[in-house]
């Protein structure tokens, strides 16, 4: 007998002998008296509708694949229970209509089958499952004993996930909600902003609004104060096209931070695809979060400003085989994750216990019917995926024409939004930056770690840093892909904030109670010269001077340029690069910053070289530079400089180097605009001097140019509006130490 096998017989043995369970459920109680139609097996989830006879009701409808049978619970508003079975079964598909169910009706599933767990079998009708297609959740996920599939406090912990608990856990877990909402969009305009002209800006829909003056208390810290005048005016000032919203779908909270008073605040725990996180409401949870999300989209439309949503398909709120039997775990265990050989176990692609098995038609199913249900009927415009190298692995390997990138590649609908890739996972060959297909724009950790080098004195030589500030071309130019399939970034939800990246050199995570072992230790920061908050005010210009500069390399690279919200205005974490359990003020945005000058003006400069950034198109290029002349004078359309103002050689790119020049040519920039028209814009020289002097900079002799005027210059707190200062050609001129000069050539 196999090792396996005599554990199996052992527990089995022993819970026999325990009894049923700490508790075993009574009767369930039955309507034998309330009809259950047919129905239809599509489409899933609950859907209220009024037949041609003239009587409504809701469709139920779900994927079941290996289960014996499906009780649907409804739950009147005492919280009694009543259960039906469906009885239809089409297609591993269960499903009824019941007449009288109308919108704002509780309901969940309980899934009757083996339970097996070394076989990957966990069915267990003791728990109340929620709809994976329920479009709103009424409650919150606590994490008390009940809400297990197995015995959690079972004395034998490394067999524990094997034996049943059969305890009720209907008490314990929120219900969906069925929901009824016609709305069409026909009076919607949605913004389809380019990519190339695309500003992106992260944000999170509480922390953005939770301590914002100019919101009504009640609206702070919910969709509807996002869609509040104050809020969006900020976003409008700011300039960016496009907030990227971290995860609304519906998410619970880890056990673990629950048993230390904390809550998971990114929302990187997703439990229902379909549904808008309830706690982000302020109208109510019955349905009424549907409306309010959908009237928050339209009104950032009507500003001009897409929504991007921070999607979690790779893996889902019930951990591995020790966590919560919430949904999917219950409804078929196997047929919605990744089991290993083992199949008591499950492989975790995603370091958060399981990892969705997306090449199972039903899984697939259920993420693309996702994805079309938030832009056809939420109206948003385009998706982060979280570890997007999760969702491409085929069996094992990340596979670059697996079933899930090839189902997006051909639909009509999903092929057309804004898609940016998370390009990696934990997993083995997870590492994938540059590697997606031409429909896909990714996250450039690559540039991230280029510019945080350059700018604390890292970097080795300027040739990394030569490749992201003009698109990147060594990962994208290939198979069609453009400049902007980088975003560039310097800062993210994760990691450090911007000013916190030239305050700390270390992390501080203490307040997450994990010991400060959380998080990474590979932050790329420097602090100039003090740990943390100081009184010294030449540290505290310096760090200013150098969020001027991080910003001002961001919105001069080619590319799509991220920010996170907050950087533009100073926002710290106190030195805390894993802020994923702090929903309090380490995580929300500070809005009296912007009552001092030094933070006021850096949210002006920010703002500035957005706008500057819309005006010339330069700096926003849809084709990759070819380094070659286009132009009748003979100029090529990118050049870099050394500080003795001759062109960069090779062996220029290989020595040490902390200034670098490069030269931006407006002539002949290619493609057409609008209209059909060539594309012509003045041309740019941009230095960088990350040295800790100043240094003479010999701008470039005709013909690059007859005069220079300065545009940009971050030694200065405040920007003088242009025009600046002008600067013959072939001249020498003095870069500060660690600066950025933005000129203008005249011509």
């Amino acid at each position: 007998m196999s090792s396996s096998a005599a554990e199996r017989q052992a527990v089995a043995r022993e819970h026999a002998a325990e009894g049923p369970g700490p508790v075993v459920n009574g009767t369930p109680r039955r309507a034998p008296g309330m009809p259950v139609w047919p129905g239809a097996p599509t489409p899933l989830g609950a859907r209220f509708r009024v037949g041609p006879d003239g009587v409504a009701g809701t469709n139920f409808a779900l994927w079941a694949g290996g289960a014996e049978a499906v009780e649907l619970c409804l739950f009147d508003e005492s919280g009694k229970e009543t259960r039906t079975r469906l009885t239809e079964l089409t297609h591993e598909i269960w499903h009824g209509f019941v007449p009288g169910v109308m919108p704002g009706q509780r309901y969940g599933y309980r899934v009757h089958g083996r339970w097996d767990p070394w076989t990957g079998a966990r069915w267990n009708p003791a728990k109340l499952l929620l709809d994976p297609y329920a479009r709103a959740v009424d409650g919150d996920f606590g994490l008390p004993p009940e809400v297990y599939g197995h015995v959690r406090d079972w004395p034998q912990q490394q067999v524990a996930d094997t034996v049943r608990d059969d305890r009720d856990s209907a008490p314990f877990v929120p219900k969906g909600v069925v929901v009824h909402d016609d709305d069409d969009w026909q009076d919607d305009r949605r913004p389809k902003t380019p990519w190339a002209d695309s500003v992106i800006y992260e944000t999170h829909v509480r922390g953005f609004t939770k301590l914002h003056p100019g919101i009504p208390e009640e609206l702070r810290g919910t969709y509807a104060g996002l869609a509040h005048p104050a809020a969006i005016e900020h976003l409008v000032k700011l300039g960016v096209t496009a907030v990227e919203l971290l995860p609304v779908h519906q998410f619970a909270h880890e056990d673990h931070l629950l048993r230390r008073g904390l809550k998971n605040y990114w929302g990187y725990n997703s439990i229902g695809y379909f549904a808008p996180h309830a706690a982000y409401a302020a109208s109510g949870t019955r349905g009424q979060q549907v409306g309010e999300f959908k009237r928050m989209v339209r009104a950032l439309h009507e500003a001009g400003i897409e929504v991007i949503l921070d999607v979690v398909y790779n893996h889902t709120a019930e951990a591995g085989e020790l966590g919560p039997t919430l949904s999917l775990k219950g409804i078929d265990n196997r047929g919605y994750y990744r089991l290993q050989s083992d199949a008591r176990r499950y492989a975790d692609y995603t370091g958060c216990g399981n990892t969705l098995h997306v090449v199972q038609p039903h899984v697939l199913r259920l993420i693309t019917d996702s994805l079309r249900y938030w832009v056809t009927e939420m109206g948003v415009d385009g998706f982060r995926f979280d570890l997007a190298a999760a969702l491409a692995r085929s069996m094992h390997d990340v596979d670059m024409l697996s079933p899930f990138l090839a189902v997006i590649a051909q639909d009509p609908l999903l092929s057309r939004v804004k898609l940016i890739a998370e390009p990696w996972d934990v997993g083995s060959g997870g590492y994938q930056v540059g590697a997606f297909p031409p429909l896909w724009t990714e996250w450039n950790d690559r540039y991230r770690n280029a510019v945080r080098d350059f700018w604390r004195g890292a970097l080795p030589d300027v040739r990394d840093l030569g490749y992201r500030l003009s698109g990147s071309s060594d990962l994208y130019a290939w198979g069609g892909r453009r400049p902007y399939a980088s975003v560039n970034f310097v800062t993210a939800h994760d990691g450090f904030t911007l000013r916190d990246l030239v305050s700390y050199e270390r992390k501080h995570n203490e307040a997450n109670g994990e010991g400060n072992r959380d998080g990474t230790d590979d932050n790329r920061a420097w602090n100039c010269g003090a740990e943390g908050e100081t009184d010294d005010e030449g540290v505290r210009a310096l760090r200013r001077r150098q969020l001027r500069n991080l910003l001002t390399t961001l919105l001069l690279s080619t590319g799509v340029p991220m920010l996170v919200a907050g950087d533009e205005l100073g926002r710290t974490q106190r030195g805390n690069n894993n802020a994923y359990c702090q929903d309090n003020e380490i995580s929300w945005l500070d809005w009296r910053l912007l009552e001092e000058p030094g933070w006021q003006a850096l949210f002006e400069l920010t703002s500035r070289l957005i706008a500057l950034r819309h005006r010339h198109p330069v700096l926003r290029r849809r084709a990759f530079f070819s380094g070659r002349a286009h132009s009748a004078d003979g100029l090529r359309d990118l050049a870099w400089f050394t500080a003795r103002g001759t062109e960069m050689t090779e062996r220029d790119w290989y020595a040490p180097a902390a200034t670098l020049g490069m030269y931006l040519s407006g002539r002949d920039i290619p493609g057409r605009d609008e209209r059909g028209a060539p594309i012509v814009d003045d041309s740019f020289l941009a230095v960088l001097h990350a040295g800790d002097r100043p240094v003479p900079f010999v701008l470039p002799a005709p013909p690059w140019a007859e005069e220079y005027e300065v545009v940009v210059d971050t030694s200065r707190e405040e920007q003088d509006e242009a025009p600046g200062v002008v600067h013959r050609a072939g001249s020498e001129v003095t870069v500060p130490e660690r600066a950025v000069l933005l000129l203008r050539v005249v011509r």
